[in-house]
């Protein structure tokens, strides 16, 4: 039910990421505590997660 963010390597980042599926919704979430807003495009969810990684 809950997949990786494939889009780069693991970081020591407090900020790791994460893409929940709830039914036809997808949304992203982090361990940071912070959640996307749900989402039907898996792809938009992979989008608020890499939009909400620090800057490196």
């Amino acid at each position: 039910m809950c997949e990786q963010d494939p889009s780069g390597p693991p970081t020591t980042s407090p900020h790791a990421t994460s893409t929940v599926e709830r039914g036809s919704f997808c949304l992203a979430r982090c361990t940071c505590g912070w959640s996307g807003p749900a989402r039907r495009s898996r792809d938009r969810a992979r989008t608020d997660a890499q939009s909400h990684q620090p800057a490196d």
